[in-house]
């Protein structure tokens, strides 16, 4: 990382501890906007001291997830097979949680610590003045130390025509393995869908041996019934909550609804079943032919998480995962409130979906917390998925008005502790020694976590704006943005090596080089286009 200049500054970024306001050199183009960014934790009653397990060994402690899209691995796939992804296959909470955000030590004295991060800086794109505020969550807790509570476990299996061959193979294989990590005070249903639904086990312990029979034996034929399949799952889940197990299904397809109901609505509807009843579904989609839209809907609608398979062997990693470390919930029903100060408009929300914002607040629900596996950047042994994701809020300059250096917003959190039953809350004051709009040439960073989610979120938007030029025809357009981009991460790399943005990237070579062989060409004098145009 470059040197960072320590600035003596009377302001306060969080109420209950004084952090250290930093300028860091940066590659010059830099993009910043307010931005929330979240490895989210619950906490024990208010007051406490750490919950039951002891402190993570590393200071900046365990990140946390908030369900929804893990990963933004059919962009990726799309570009590794040489093909254009469309705008509709990359999603900012997919994306944003394959990348490792290093947060402050989480020493608040409860469970749940949450970080008010500010920096200002022109962005990769255009080089336009942005300023953001990144609030980021973490957790003392040490996940290795932790009982997970015993499950009530449906495991929903497409096994359609399109699931044969290797496919179905690696399925077997991935639920093969999670068979260690299955129990015998848990609860396992399996359900498979073709034409229609098919329960072949019925809620049998996890150390049943009929499990790996069954895992072995299952085969893919017929059409695809979503409805039926999720359906099924619903009421096998609920005729054993017994209010002691958690509730949880596990729901895997690699196609469209092609039999039975297919409404995309109706099948969607089923998702807020789930919900409702505190059961957490989480959905698995194999190959490039799913629809990715229902898939991430169903799962941001209940509780759960959604994965792409970018291959047929990441179906071993995803099950694993799903068993091991996402299973401890940590808070629900979640609100993030941020009220914007005077001199700043709050003009957009990044890294979650149930939210709703005007230009002077912003009130965000997240329905459940869990921590995420990865313990750092460099721990991709299990791929760059679990990172714990990131929340973003863009701010502008508000036009007319002259402000004075101070507050910038402040943020409240508000949830239900997973353990204790009791609600908690914390409140974060984000403060700057900076007028609004006014712009250091070095840039202002109050944290390297702010710094990272700068990058991240430039390479999102690079990449969502690629997609939506080259959709309409103008790949030329498409390629010469990206090629600004990678230029400017590039340049940030040489000084901040980092796992995740070098791996970025690289899809952001692919990206171009796909281009120019569809016929965009070689590099052309175009200006890039505007990704955060002043109203």
């Amino acid at each position: 990382m470059p040197s960072i200049f320590s600035m003596n500054l009377v302001l306060a970024i969080q109420e209950a501890t004084m952090k250290r306001i930093q300028h860091r050199p940066i590659v010059s183009g830099l993009f910043l906007s307010l931005s929330l960014a979240a490895g989210m934790a619950g906490c024990s009653a208010a007051g406490d001291a750490a919950a039951e397990g002891g402190l993570t060994g590393g200071d900046g402690g365990a990140g946390v997830g908030q369900g929804g899209a893990q990963d933004f691995g059919q962009f990726k796939k799309i570009l590794e097979e040489g093909g254009i992804p469309g705008p509709d296959t990359i999603d900012d909470v997919g994306f944003f949680n394959e990348h490792k955000i290093e947060l402050p030590p989480p020493d608040c004295g409860q469970d749940v610590c949450i970080h008010g991060e500010l920096g200002v800086m022109g962005n990769m794109i255009s080089g336009s003045n942005c300023t953001l505020v990144m609030m980021g969550m973490n957790t003392p807790i040490d996940p290795a130390t932790l009982e997970r509570p015993p499950m009530n476990l449906v495991v929903t299996i497409d096994t359609s025509g399109s699931m044969q061959g290797e496919n179905i193979a690696y399925v077997r294989e991935g639920l093969a393995r999670t068979l260690d990590d299955l129990r015998p005070e848990d609860l396992v249903s399996v359900v498979t869908f073709s034409h229609a639904a098919e329960v072949l086990l019925e809620a049998v312990p996890g150390d049943d041996p009929q499990l790996a029979e069954t895992f072995a034996s299952l085969s893919a034929t017929g059409s695809t019934n979503l409805y039926d399949g999720l359906r099924t799952s619903y009421d096998l889940v609920t005729a054993y909550d017994d209010g002691e197990r958690q509730n949880r299904v596990i729901f895997l397809s690699d196609g469209v609804a092609t039999a039975g109901i297919t409404d995309a609505d109706k099948i969607l509807d089923l998702g807020g079943g789930f919900r409702e009843s505190r059961i957490t579904l989480s959905t698995i989609g194999m190959g490039t032919e799913f629809d990715p839209e229902v898939m991430r809907g169903l799962a941001e609608a209940a509780y759960g998480a959604f994965y792409f398979l970018e291959d047929p062997q990441a179906v071993v990693e995803v099950f694993e995962e799903e068993i091991q470390t996402f299973l401890y919930p940590l808070a629900y029903d979640v609100t993030i409130d941020a009220d914007i100060a005077d001199g700043y408009v709050l003009r957009g929300v990044y890294g979650t979906k149930s939210f709703e914002f005007d230009a002077s607040s912003a009130a965000i629900e997240i329905p459940l917390l869990q921590i995420a596996h990865r313990e750092t950047v460099d721990d991709m042994e299990q791929g760059r998925r679990g990172g714990g994701g990131a929340m973003l809020l863009e701010l502008l300059p508000k036009s007319g008005t002259e402000v004075p250096p101070g507050s910038v917003g402040e943020i409240h959190l508000s949830y239900l502790d997973a353990k204790t039953n009791t609600m908690l809350d914390q409140t974060v004051k984000i403060l700057s020694p900076l007028a609004p709009g006014e712009t250091p040439e070095e840039g202002l960073f109050t944290d390297g976590s702010v710094e990272k989610s700068f990058v991240m979120l430039n390479i999102f938007m690079g990449f969502r704006m690629a997609a939506q030029q080259a959709l309409i025809g103008d790949d030329v357009g498409a390629a010469s943005l990206l090629r600004g981009l990678r230029d400017n991460v590039a340049g940030w790399l040489a000084e901040s090596p980092d796992a995740d943005i070098e791996d970025d990237l690289r899809y952001i070579d692919m990206f171009i080089a796909n281009l120019e062989a569809r016929g965009a060409g070689s590099p052309e004098d175009v200006p890039p286009p505007e990704p955060w145009p002043q109203d």
